[in-house]
């Protein structure tokens, strides 16, 4: 009786390993630049995942444009532009296009080659993140490989700090 009751744990303790989900966001799974299709401010171009620089760190920026992090975050990474001139920055947002085009304007990002803004068209950004809240920040190197996910603000000397171990 010992033995079958010994033997019953070990088959369910197996079966439940076995069926365990696999837990980690889709980001940590595949751990390369994230599928894109963004619609750029202009309301007709499309920005995909083929549109990244080849050869250049990526800092992907996942915010809402209401957002007061994601306001801030912007506010110092626009002061401290010319130590990410070597460096992609692409930022979506999931809310409407008229707030996304109202930050980009109010922001005047424009001004910067580096800085890509785009709506996720899909609505699958949030889900490949698995965000909570925003901003979300991802770090990809030049080879396009994740460095680091990070959800919530972070000083962009942080940030910079992840793309100099990398280098």
């Amino acid at each position: 009786m010992k033995t079958k009751l010994i033997f019953s744990i070990f088959c369910f303790i197996s079966i439940s390993a076995l069926a365990q989900t696999q837990t980690d966001p889709p980001y940590k799974r595949f751990p390369t630049a994230p599928p894109l299709k963004l619609l750029l401010t202009d309301s007709s171009t499309i920005f995909t995942d083929k549109d990244l620089k080849k050869n250049t760190p990526l800092f992907f920026i996942l915010f809402s444009p209401d957002c007061e992090h994601c306001q801030k975050e912007t506010e110092e990474l626009i002061d401290k532009i010319d130590s990410f001139k070597h460096i992609q920055i692409v930022m979506a947002t999931f809310m409407p296009v008229d707030k996304m085009k109202t930050f980009y304007e109010n922001y005047k990002l424009n001004r910067f080659s580096n800085i890509t803004v785009g709506y996720d068209m899909q609505h699958i950004l949030a889900t490949y993140y698995r965000i909570s809240y925003t901003p979300f920040l991802a770090f990809y190197d030049k080879k396009g490989n994740l460095i680091e996910g990070i959800q919530g603000a972070l000083p962009l000397t942080k940030v910079l700090e992840y793309f100099r171990e990398k280098e």
